[in-house]
C-alpha cells in the first residue's frame, strides 16, 4: 500500500498551517450523509466504531512521509485526522493518536460530533490538541434534511455529546457551520446554532458555504448578505467568529508516484484545476498521468460555481 492512501498533503490550511492529513478510515465510511460533501455520497452508513488500520501503521506511514518532507525542507504544523469519512468510526483511533504524539508535532481531529455521546469516542477525541465540530443545525427536521444521519442516531443525544465533550476538553475546540441556501440560512436555524454553542464557547467558530462541487447538484452558496447577517448572529454570541471560505493555497507532492499522491489528496479534497497544474509543472510527464487518470475515471472533472476541479471517483 502507497502511504499516499493513508497520509496525504500536506495541505496549506488557513486554519492549521501546513497539515499533513491522516486517512484513517476506508472510503467512504460516515455516520452521515451530508448533501454538501465535497467527497460524495457516503457509500456505507454505520454508527459502530469499528477496526480499519494497526495504529503502528499509521504511525510508520506518517512518520516515512515526515522524513521525505523534511528531507525535501518541508514543513508540517499538524497532524490532522481527516479522512474520507466520518474519523471517530476507527475504534482505534486513541491509540493512533497516542503513537503520533511521539512525533512532536499537534494532533488535529475534524469531526462531524455524530458520535460523541460515547464515553470511549470523547476520550479517544480528548487525546488530540486540536479539534472541530461540525454544527449545522439544532432542528431535528433540518438537521436530517442538511446532514442525512444514520437513522439510529437522535440530534438531542448527539448534541449533548457535544457538550459533554467540550466540558472536559484542555485542548482547542473550534465549531465549523456549513450553510446551504435554503436548508439551513434562515436567521431563526442561524440564531439557534450560535445559542447552542454559546453554551460551549469554542475557541473559534466558522462559518463556512459549499465552495467545492457537492454530493447533491442542487445545493447551492447562500448569497453574500446572508452570509454576513449569519456571521453577525453569530458575533452577538460568540466572541471569535471567522469565515472559512477560502480554497486551498497549495498542496506538496512527496515521492515518485505522482498518480498515487493525486488520487491521496482528492479523495478527501478536491483541487481545483489550476492548483493540479502547479503541481504538474514541476513532475516531468504530468499532464500525462493526469490524462491517464481522467481517460481511466479514476478522477473526474467537474465545474461548479464558476471553477473547475479534480475530484476523486468513489466506486
Amino acid at each position: 500500500m502507497n502511504d499516499a492512501m493513508i497520509t496525504f498533503g500536506p495541505v496549506a490550511s488557513r486554519r492549521l498551517g501546513n497539515s499533513l492529513g491522516i486517512n484513517n478510515i476506508r472510503p467512504k465510511v460516515c455516520t452521515y450523509s451530508c448533501v454538501y460533501c465535497q467527497v460524495g455520497r457516503t457509500l456505507q452508513m454505520e454508527i459502530e466504531p469499528r477496526h480499519f488500520f494497526e495504529p503502528p501503521e499509521i504511525h510508520a506511514r506518517t512518520a516515512r512521509r515526515l522524513a521525505a518532507l523534511t528531507s525535501q525542507g518541508g514543513v508540517v504544523d499538524c497532524l490532522t485526522f481527516v479522512p474520507d469519512g466520518e474519523p471517530t468510526l476507527d475504534s482505534r483511533m486513541g491509540e493512533a493518536i497516542e503513537q503520533l504524539q511521539a512525533l512532536g508535532i499537534k494532533i488535529g481531529v475534524i469531526t462531524n460530533g455524530s458520535l460523541l455521546w460515547r464515553p470511549e469516542v470523547r476520550q479517544a477525541v480528548a487525546k488530540a490538541q486540536w479539534v472541530s465540530v461540525k454544527v449545522d443545525s439544532v432542528d431535528p427536521r433540518c438537521w436530517r434534511r442538511i446532514n442525512r444521519p444514520h437513522p439510529k442516531l437522535r440530534l438531542e443525544e448527539v448534541l449533548q455529546g457535544i457538550e459533554a465533550f467540550a466540558r472536559d476538553f484542555t485542548g482547542e475546540l473550534v465549531t465549523e457551520t456549513m450553510l446551504v441556501a435554503g436548508l439551513n440560512d434562515k436567521p431563526d436555524n442561524i440564531r439557534a446554532v450560535a445559542d447552542f454553542l454559546a453554551k460551549i464557547q469554542p475557541a473559534r467558530a466558522y462559518l463556512a458555504a459549499p465552495i467545492r462541487p457537492p454530493a447533491e447538484k442542487w445545493v447551492r452558496t447562500p448569497d453574500e448578505s446572508v452570509m454576513a447577517a449569519a456571521h453577525h448572529l453569530f458575533t452577538e454570541k460568540l466572541a471569535q467568529v471567522e469565515y472559512l471560505l477560502g480554497f486551498e493555497q497549495s498542496c506538496a507532492v512527496v515521492g515518485d508516484d505522482l498518480a498515487e499522491e493525486i488520487l491521496g489528496i482528492t479523495a478527501v479534497h478536491p483541487l481545483r484545476e489550476e492548483t493540479v497544474s502547479s503541481l504538474l509543472k514541476a513532475r516531468k510527464n504530468g499532464r500525462q498521468i493526469l490524462n491517464e487518470l481522467l481517460k481511466s475515471k479514476k478522477l473526474i472533472l467537474v465545474e461548479y460555481e464558476g471553477h473547475r476541479f479534480l475530484v476523486r471517483k468513489l466506486r
